[in-house]
């Protein structure tokens, strides 16, 4: 999960006193530990059925010890849904959980993450899907992993704008990340993600932007008395018979308009009976 919106100057206010955020850094510390000893131990023993579980449980465990509420509104997907690619706008790695603990999903990232300490190696261990973006090679192989993993029942997430914003505007749906859904004949699942303070306002405090590392941004969140982590599923869409170009510009059109945003696509082209094809 890439921070990549540096330019931003992110500042929040704590609002809780320090007892608190010593209390939630503990219990945070915890439950990282028992997540580790988890993947590294026990995942490789369960089923897919029994990670999912896992995966779920740990996500809402971390969002209460965060005291971060989920608020989940739209057409969530069915327990047992199968051949499914969530697909969401990217604010912070929280995003991450808000949607685990909704929909346990494997997710795509860069090749990069697997380098990081300690987080590189609990993400590969977590089933993380790593690509290399630079090689066009590496889709076959995308394509083939993607394939075993919708074919076991396990959701897939990946974020196609392919950086962080603070949630008030929309990137560009990268269309190569949807080369696998066309491969797999996959059911797109767009998400829409906002974060608001306990009294229903915009929220920035989860934002992993700026120059924040990653112990700032969680201490950010740590100082909050609470927040609401706000999750809409739009109607799916069926990769079947689609080209990975429309599918991203549907899945783009259904999360800018939860988030009642302007679409990404500033230059237009006519190319025969489209007279809109984003270039």
């Amino acid at each position: 999960m890439p921070k990549a919106s540096r330019q931003a100057d992110v500042s929040v206010e704590k609002n809780t006193n320090r007892i608190i955020r010593i209390l939630r850094w503990s219990r945070l510390t915890t439950h990282i530990g028992v997540g580790l000893f988890a993947v590294g131990a026990l995942y490789p023993r369960f089923s897919a059925r029994r990670r999912s579980a896992f995966t779920g449980w740990w996500a809402r465990k971390l969002l209460r010890i965060l005291n971060v509420l989920v608020s989940v509104h739209g057409l969530r997907p069915h327990a047992e849904a199968k051949n499914l690619i969530v697909t969401s706008n990217h604010i912070s790695w929280l995003d991450i959980f808000v949607i685990n603990a909704t929909q346990p999903s494997r997710f795509v990232a860069k090749s990069e993450v697997r380098d990081w300490p300690i987080a590189g190696w609990l993400c590969e261990k977590a089933g993380t899907i790593f690509i290399r973006r630079t090689r066009q090679r590496d889709t076959a192989r995308i394509n083939e992993t993607m394939r075993a993993i919708l074919a076991e029942g396990t959701t897939i997430g990946l974020f196609p704008e392919g950086t962080t914003t603070a949630g008030d505007k929309l990137l560009k749906f990268h269309t190569s990340l949807f080369e696998p859904a066309v491969a797999n004949e996959a059911t797109i699942a767009p998400v829409a993600i906002r974060y608001r303070n306990s009294d229903g306002e915009p929220s920035i405090a989860a934002a992993f932007i700026g120059e924040l590392s990653f112990a700032e941004s969680v201490g950010q969140i740590i100082s909050q008395k609470s927040m609401i982590a706000e999750i809409t599923f739009a109607p799916h869409i069926a990769a079947t018979g689609q080209t990975r170009r429309e599918l991203a510009l549907q899945a783009e059109s259904a999360v800018a308009i939860i988030l009642d945003v302007p679409l990404p696509h500033a230059h237009y082209r006519f190319t025969g009976d489209n007279p809109q094809a984003p270039i």
